[in-house]
């Protein structure tokens, strides 16, 4: 799993063999530690309609819709992400983007899709 953070923005990426994990209902987690201390982060699917943040800055846990993740799949390979928004205090939102690794995909699948289209 990896994690890119920018302004209002979390990007979590998985390859094929991460989302097969989650499919079977695992979690996937990845811990980094620093000089000051560690930081862990997972992904799991659940039976919802919305996104859920469990935890704390320093260890969280992602709880993405089921069903939203397995109609994504369905369409790999493909460059687009799967997008949510977590709403945070103050009427803010967290963009959440899911994607599965796309050259890993092609690798697997083979042709790439952008927005469910084959594109060369």
């Amino acid at each position: 799993m990896k994690v890119q953070c920018s302004e209002q923005r979390l990007r979590l990426r998985v390859d094929e063999a991460e989302l097969a994990r989650l499919q079977r209902g695992e979690a996937v987690t990845m811990r980094t530690i620093t000089p000051v201390g560690a930081w862990q982060s997972g992904i799991e699917l659940i039976d919802a309609v919305e996104p859920e943040w469990r935890g704390n800055l320093a260890e969280w846990l992602i709880r993405l819709p089921q069903a939203a993740v397995a109609a994504y799949a369905s369409q790999l390979p493909m460059r687009d992400a799967l997008r949510f928004e977590l709403p945070i205090d103050g009427g803010a939102c967290l963009q959440l983007d899911f994607e599965v690794d796309v050259r890993d995909s092609v690798r697997r699948r083979g042709t790439v899709k952008r927005g469910g289209k084959t594109t060369e």
